[in-house]
């Protein structure tokens, strides 16, 4: 184990009993949250930390601004869908859907590379910016193609289905093609993570540290700094678009809203700077804390307001459909209390 993390271990014990407690959560989720709402919440975890991570891959790693990072979730999401819909349900579609999301995420990321990443970073963040608009007005134009802005609804394969339902139970559960389908995606991405943390953490991984912190003194030293940066875009985007294709497996409908639109970017962004960049942990921890923030702060709200009825100022403040601003206070105080994250500051605690 401590070969695999390369001693990338989470350095807090604080930070280890969370981690261990998200783990085991979402390993153990369809038997611990009975219900629909729950085991949603649970895969949108799954699925966003292995997107977070890797965008922090791009970001945290090697210094690198995106704003391009939901077309690659997306060019993974629409090739399973197209896959789906065009060679019917199967896990051959899924197959040649997930390898052709990413073949076309990491060829466009090395097109942007290799046309972008020589200049200033606030223009590759533009150039980025501008592509993934582009992408995206496509997406919705091309609706012969994509379904347009009613997006693609397809099948999947019958085991993966809710409709499917096993002869038996577990810990009083009825196993049914949606606890199943859950399991696939919770374990690609434990995979999918735990290669991430790999890569970091290797001589590839402390190249694109170096760089980040002055990429000068690593080209004087003899490394090939847009090389090693086209690799980690490349790198990037292939993970952002296997992320995708889990996304289009598990919702069975893809369009512009649930995997282009620029509220994923901002999402994606939070996540990593709230959770710490530059540590794949602060991802995991940063998706975790966003996602069960957007599925269930609103209904905390309310029943906060519902608690506070006697005092109307009060009251009105908490109401449910404030909730996009309490998030954001959130997020405020996470920044000004927490400024390298919340991994960041655990790390410095626990090493004081």
């Amino acid at each position: 184990m401590i070969r695999l993390f390369s001693g990338d271990g989470p350095r807090s014990t604080i930070l280890a009993l969370i981690l261990i407690v998200i783990g085991l959560a979402l390993a153990f989720a369809p038997f611990l949250f009975p219900g629909v709402r729950a085991l949603e919440t649970a895969a949108r975890i799954c699925i966003f930390v292995v997107l977070a991570a890797s965008y922090d891959l791009l970001l945290g790693y090697t210094g690198i601004v995106s704003f391009a990072h939901t077309m690659f979730f997306g060019l993974g999401a629409y090739g399973v869908a197209l896959a789906s819909t065009h060679m019917g349900r199967g896990f051959t579609a899924l197959g040649v859907g997930t390898l052709a999301g990413l073949a076309a995420a990491v060829a466009l990321a090395l097109v942007i590379g290799l046309f972008s990443l020589r200049v200033r970073a606030i223009f590759f963040a533009m150039i980025t910016l501008a592509v993934a608009s582009a992408v995206t007005v496509l997406a919705s134009q091309l609706s012969a193609v994509t379904g347009g802005e009613d997006g693609l609804v397809y099948q999947i394969p019958r085991a993966l289905g809710p409709a499917m339902r096993l002869d038996r139970e577990i810990a009083g559960v009825t196993i049914t093609g949606k606890i199943l389908n859950y399991y696939v995606v919770f374990a690609i991405s434990l995979v999918l993570f735990l290669l991430m943390l790999r890569i970091v953490n290797s001589p590839f991984g402390r190249v694109l540290q170096a760089i980040r912190e002055n990429d000068f003194r690593a080209e004087a030293i003899g490394y090939r700094v847009v090389r090693y940066r086209v690799t980690a875009t490349c790198l990037s985007a292939g993970f952002a678009a296997l992320a995708g294709s889990l996304w289009a497996i598990w919702l069975r409908y893809v369009g512009p809203g649930t995997t282009l639109s620029f509220e994923i970017m901002l999402d994606i962004l939070l996540m990593v700077v709230i959770g710490g960049m530059g540590t794949i942990w602060g991802a995991a921890l940063g998706a975790t804390l966003m996602v069960l923030a957007q599925s269930y702060l609103q209904n905390l709200m309310a029943l906060a307001a519902g608690a506070t009825e006697a005092l109307p100022i009060l009251s009105r403040l908490l109401d449910p459909d404030r909730w996009l601003l309490w998030l954001g206070v959130l997020f405020i105080l996470s920044v000004y209390f927490f400024p390298t994250g919340i991994v960041g500051r655990l790390r410095a605690r626990a090493a004081r």
